[in-house]
């Protein structure tokens, strides 16, 4: 096989160049300043006669060039964060039945600590010819990171959706859970069963669900509780989405007197309940723990965790119905769709002690 671009590889002869342009030339019924201009991606060409060229090409045993080569049409990338955390396999399944339900093949890029970033995934994928990619939590959702590397991508023709995050400056579909009435859902529960003291264990400040969750947070301990926002302030601790992260964030809570904690991830809720019985306190009797995911397996925790179901089916098929629609030469609005989630109530929150 050899390479057909502005490098001069070919078979040996006294001038590769002329006689490759002129082979191909041939072969698809054109002339060579025609297969020079298809070769270097210039406008002007008609899709008819680019496709002879090509097709020229693989007659010829030419490797097409890297921009020329045609997308997959059965591949689809899928970024995550690490799996350690169950909401992102469990996206993963959904999106993936949903991509193979279509006739698409999911590749599933997993982001490890020390392992490849986003941007080497990314463009391991665009190497590999995806017809597009879903970014599950990732760099959208920094608002410290730099937002052109989006803009590239799209500039390479590569269609993407993104779930988690939303930025104004992605032209591209995102798909969200309701963060803000995730946190309503959770304080009002928990101001019915009588806490007035409830803390919010959170990731790091600069992440947009994060930020979200603090407005609501912030709006619902007001409006149900008549707190004013810098009273609210001590009660919101940040930390690692982890368990060890929440148990971190849990005991400093549980020192300020909070009674009840409401935590941004399931993992952060099991952590919550640690710090809770290594003070000696009992969950639910003497601090009220609410998680946020409901993912799988988290019903059969001890007690069975109080969380807030992110709607992850509904999330997954519309991430790619979207992407499926973009593919299809059909954009998808360049806005956010977001999706309420779901209070289920378990185990782990019971009356705070105004009610005892």
């Amino acid at each position: 096989m050899h390479v057909v671009g502005k490098v001069n590889v070919g078979p040996v002869q006294s001038n590769p160049v002329t006689a490759r342009l002129a082979d191909i030339a041939a072969q698809a019924g054109v002339s060579e300043a025609t297969v020079s201009r298809v070769l270097n991606g210039k406008p002007g060409v008609a899709a008819g006669t680019r496709e002879s060229v090509l097709a020229a090409l693989d007659v010829l045993g030419y490797e097409r060039p890297v921009r020329l080569r045609q997308r997959s049409a059965g591949l689809v990338g899928l970024i995550t964060p690490e799996l350690d955390n169950p909401i992102f396999p469990a996206l993963a399944q959904v999106i993936g039945q949903a991509l193979t339900r279509q006739g698409f093949t999911p590749v599933l890029a997993t982001q490890t600590p020390g392992g490849s970033t986003e941007d080497e995934l990314t463009e391991m994928l665009v190497d590999r010819g995806v017809s597009g990619i879903i970014f599950v939590s990732g760099l959208h959702a920094d608002t410290t990171a730099d937002m052109t590397r989006y803009d590239q991508l799209r500039a390479k023709g590569v269609p993407f959706v993104l779930i988690n995050g939303f930025s104004s400056k992605v032209q591209a579909p995102f798909v969200s859970p309701d963060d803000r009435a995730a946190m309503h859902l959770a304080v009002t529960h928990l101001t019915a069963l009588g806490h007035t003291r409830i803390g919010l264990a959170v990731g790091p400040k600069r992440f947009v669900p994060v930020l979200r969750k603090i407005e609501g947070f912030r709006l619902a301990m007001r409006e149900r509780l008549g707190l004013a926002e810098e009273a609210v302030e001590e009660l919101v601790e940040h930390s690692l989405y982890s368990l060890e992260g929440g148990q971190a964030a849990a005991a400093a809570l549980i020192a300020r007197g909070c009674t009840a904690v409401v935590c941004a991830s399931d993992m952060m809720a099991l952590g919550a309940i640690r710090a809770a019985r290594q003070q000696g306190l009992r969950v639910p009797q003497d601090v009220s723990v609410v998680g946020f995911d409901d993912s799988p397996l988290i019903a059969f925790t001890d007690p069975p965790l109080t969380t807030i179901r992110q709607p992850v089916q509904a999330m997954g098929q519309a991430a790619v119905r979207t992407l499926l629609e973009e593919i299809g030469g059909t954009p998808a609005p360049h806005s956010e769709f977001v999706f309420l989630p779901e209070l289920v109530v378990r185990g782990s929150t019971a009356s705070g002690p105004e009610r005892r």
